[in-house]
């Protein structure tokens, strides 16, 4: 089926999310859509899937016009999105959330269940997707539940499908699946509306790139072309994708972990007799593949976890916090970047402001006497949306309303903005645009040579080879090397496989 957009413009208020776009999918292609976060590529997809509607332009399927007034209309038209974050229900089967809003009936309206399965089965098997119709959508890893999706998509006959953002949580050998199933759907014909922001991905599958820039088109380009072109029209300007960073000056250990084991909220032993020490002026990088303990461990240094093993103990700076509070932690001069910024590093419907003094409200520099001083909050909010680039009109703004690069770049100054002299970075650019990974890389670079310690947690390779000074890759829950960043992948990828001889 041939997609084709034209002149398409969304505005919300006065700001113009979609100008004027153009855009045409054929048949059986992968289309990237790369841009920024914010550059107004979810918002075109969500006019396409009939969340929005336009304020002007057409939508044409095989040259016919479309009038979408919900996603029911565009499905019915053979349009499937699978969204950054599922609309999955996580106590429902496979097949329940498959048959959703579509259930299949026998006699007397009853529920076909069976053919629903049957319908799991038959996609599954036809795209090697290996997904079992009667598993719980929460006992399963994120990359399969987003196979789900596609699934739940394809039921519905889509003949194109819209992937918004598909390997934010993925991790690495979840991406390479998901790009193999990508190939196969466009080999079937399905078109395919690939929306992204990560350049290695779009060389790697691509057929065809446009990239959008403040709600404009700026251009198309075909997968050969370079990553630092590709980058340079996304965010305007030259992007240096290589981090120039000067070798590590160690000083004394300032954060000690011996014997730590943690459970997770099944009681599953995750994090199994770990130990390691991180120096001022040094980033340790914790690699691996995701769920093998990483976010356990983080979640155990903050204190939001207990090590079961009563030899554990863990010091910051020389002083025991193994059964510290959360404040007790952060008081000990602890800033912490969480993997989900969203569920623990925002309140949402707080203002940037706000979510600026969160973890320091009791602090002098924001109170005046027992109440808040707004007008010392306001300038230290203003002073730091600055400092830390945040792209918005203004302090007060909701956090909901900021792109995910700029929410996090909220996060990274407010932790930084506080006196560490230990920073946690989980995942630290996860979902972020290249132009604010260059800009977070850049501050975690410059906290290391002001001589603080800096534990990066990632499962993106390219970020721990480029910012690691030393490397623990963790394998069910254990460390099982310790190793430069000028170990090979291959190396590395053994380690994260668990195989050490």
């Amino acid at each position: 089926m041939k997609l084709e957009l034209r002149g398409i413009t969304k505005r919300f208020g006065q700001v113009t999310a979609n100008d004027s776009i153009d855009l045409v999918i054929e048949p059986g292609e992968i289309h990237a859509l790369l841009g920024e976060n914010g550059a107004g590529k979810s918002t075109l997809m969500n006019v396409l899937y009939g969340l929005y509607t336009a304020d002007e332009g057409v939508i044409e399927l095989d040259g016919v016009v479309q009038k979408f007034s919900g996603p029911g209309d565009a499905m019915a038209a053979g349009i499937g999105m699978v969204h950054q974050h599922f609309m999955l229900i996580p106590v429902f089967t496979v097949a329940e959330n498959v048959a959703l809003g579509h259930e299949p009936t026998k006699a007397l309206g009853v529920i076909d269940l069976a053919k629903a399965k049957q319908q799991v089965i038959e996609i599954s098997e036809r795209f090697g997707f290996n997904v079992d119709p009667d598993a719980l959508i929460a006992d399963l890893p994120v990359g399969v539940q987003q196979r789900v999706e596609i699934i739940k998509a394809l039921s519905r006959d889509a003949k194109v499908l819209v992937l918004d953002e598909p390997t934010a949580v993925l991790t690495p050998q979840e991406t390479d699946e998901l790009m193999e199933i990508m190939r196969q759907l466009a080999a079937t014909g399905t078109s395919i509306v690939f929306i992204t922001h990560k350049l290695r991905e779009v060389k790697a599958v691509a057929d065809k790139i446009t990239v959008i820039r403040l709600g404009k088109v700026v251009g198309t380009a075909k997968p050969d072309a370079s990553t630092s072109e590709l980058a340079s029209l996304m965010v305007g300007r030259e992007v240096i994708l290589t981090i120039d960073k000067k070798p590590a000056q160690p000083g004394k250990a300032v954060l000690e972990v011996s014997h730590v084991s943690v459970l997770d909220d099944r009681s599953q032993r995750m994090v199994n007799d770990v130990s390691f020490e991180v120096k001022a002026g040094e980033i340790l990088a914790l690699a691996g593949v995701q769920g093998n303990g990483q976010t356990e461990l983080a979640e155990y240094l903050l204190g939001l976890r207990k090590s079961i093993d009563p030899e554990a103990k863990t010091t910051i700076n020389g002083i025991d916090i193994s059964t510290a509070s959360v404040r007790e932690v952060l008081e000990s001069g602890v800033g912490f970047i969480p993997e989900d910024r969203k569920t623990d590093g925002l309140v949402s419907e707080f203002t940037i402001a706000e979510n600026l003094m969160l973890n320091s409200s009791f602090k002098s520099r924001f109170t005046r006497g027992l109440s808040i001083n707004f007008g010392a909050r306001k300038k230290i909010a203003d002073e730091l949306v600055e400092q830390f680039d945040v792209r918005t009109p203004s302090s007060e703004t909701l956090a909901s309303k900021l792109s995910g690069g700029n929410q996090q770049k909220v996060v990274v100054a407010r932790e930084l903005s506080r006196d560490v002299s230990l920073l946690i970075a989980s995942q630290p650019t996860r979902g972020v645009d290249v132009g604010s990974i260059e800009f977070i890389h850049e501050q975690i670079i410059a906290e290391r040579d002001a001589g603080k310690a800096v534990v990066l947690i990632s499962t993106e390779l390219d970020e721990v080879l480029a910012l690691a000074d030393r490397i623990a890759v963790m394998y069910r829950g254990k460390i099982v090397g310790i190793v430069s960043p000028e170990t090979s992948r291959e190396d590395l990828g053994k380690l994260m496989a668990g195989v050490t001889a």
